[in-house]
């Protein structure tokens, strides 16, 4: 052959018995089949083989695995971002025609999707209180196709009932999918407490470091699986390779993470909570957090993240003065990673409570507690 064909020979020139504790990165697009009669486009890889890198090369697919194994899941897909796996849920179980029911204390892009892409497809998202539990019943109509659980709640943390929601929504046939990011899949067993199909953002406590954007959508069921399948393979939800190896590595440190949030979070909690400038502090932990005896009931654990409200003698525009003084703590809307974040939410809206600027998140990261309770106290001072 000229050198030019052979600088374009794909067969292995190396030795490929080389074994490793990490997962390789597989880069491509393109899978060549040994012939003709082997040829398959399937977004079934993990059944039917590789077909196009489309649908995971071998590291995204080993990343599908280990989340599917530590979930308890039927099987796992890996999509670009946990908004990804939002839209996939609603685009898999309704159609023009649904109705659909999600928490009002749901992540905002859920809600977004819910009255901007569903809306324009005749799907109706009507909005529920977290709280309802078995009462669900009385909302699920002929046409209800899914509905959506999200505990705690985005901001203002309420743990719901799951399995009196999903025995109310079973006996209707009606599907029950839950973003289970809080517990990184683990604090809570969504398929022991009969959820259908559990979505992480992967962003959070998987990638675990706020430098990758991945999703995950996991099935209890073979048949929940084969919804999701074929709307994933046409949306074209691709992930890259390098991100899936970065999750991987996440997986592997994140019990000790997830512990030693959950200590410092607590410490930084219960601090806040006998402060005389915070009303009310929500943490799933704590008695007086909206459903902490479903926690103590259901869950093995919390995890970083949690909210605060500043006493109303505390103006809004304080709040902001308090958020710009924070040094350690630094202003973002993510959460899950080794760095403590902190925000207000000036425009948080619950039918039953008016927080009037004075709603701050946190997310505690790996700092010492002592310096972040520092922080805290010296940013309050500027509001006193």
């Amino acid at each position: 052959m000229d050198w030019r064909t052979k600088l374009l020979n794909p067969s292995p020139q190396a030795r490929r018995d080389y074994t490793s504790l990490v997962t390789p990165v597989y880069r491509g697009s393109t899978v060549v089949f040994p012939d003709q009669a082997s040829v398959v486009d399937s977004w079934q890889q993990a059944r039917d083989g590789y077909s196009y890198g489309l649908y995971g090369t071998p590291t995204a697919l080993e990343l599908a695995a280990r989340i599917a194994t530590i979930e308890g899941a039927h099987e796992t897909l890996i999509v670009p971002g946990g908004q990804a796996a939002i839209a996939l849920v609603y685009l898999a179980f309704c159609k023009a025609g649904s109705h659909a029911l999600v928490p009002y204390s749901a992540y905002g892009p859920n809600k977004a999707i819910a009255e901007g892409l569903m809306r324009g497809l005749d799907v109706e998202v009507e909005a529920y209180d977290p709280m309802i539990g078995a009462g669900i019943a009385d909302l699920i109509r002929d046409n209800t196709t899914l509905i959506w659980c999200e505990s705690p709640g985005s901001v203002t943390m309420e743990i719901q009932d799951i399995p009196a929601i999903t025995e109310a929504a079973h006996a209707r046939d009606v599907t029950v999918a839950l973003d289970n990011t809080y517990a990184a899949g683990v604090l809570f067993d969504a398929f022991a407490h009969g959820i259908d199909v559990s979505m992480q953002a992967l962003t959070k406590y998987v990638g675990g470091h706020s430098d990758l954007l991945l999703g995950s959508v996991s099935a209890r069921t073979p048949q929940a699986f084969e919804k999701l399948g074929p709307i994933y393979q046409q949306l074209g939800l691709a992930v890259s390779p390098d991100d899936c190896s970065l999750a991987l590595r996440g997986l592997q440190t994140l019990s000790v993470r997830l512990d030693a949030l959950e200590r410092g979070t607590l410490q930084v909690a219960r601090w806040l909570a006998d402060q005389p400038i915070v009303s009310h502090v929500f943490h799933p932990a704590l008695p007086d957090c909206p459903g902490h005896d479903h926690w103590v009931r259901d869950w093995s654990g919390s995890a970083s993240v949690f909210s605060f409200t500043f006493a109303e003698q505390v103006a809004p525009e304080q709040v902001v003065t308090f958020l710009n003084a924070l040094a350690i703590f630094k202003i973002g809307l993510s959460w899950g990673g080794v760095n403590s974040l902190a925000v207000v939410y000036p425009d948080v809206e619950r039918p039953t409570q008016d927080f009037g600027g004075r709603i701050v998140r946190l997310n505690i990261g790996l700092e010492t507690p002592e310096d972040l309770i520092n922080d805290l106290s010296q940013a309050m001072q500027a509001v006193l």
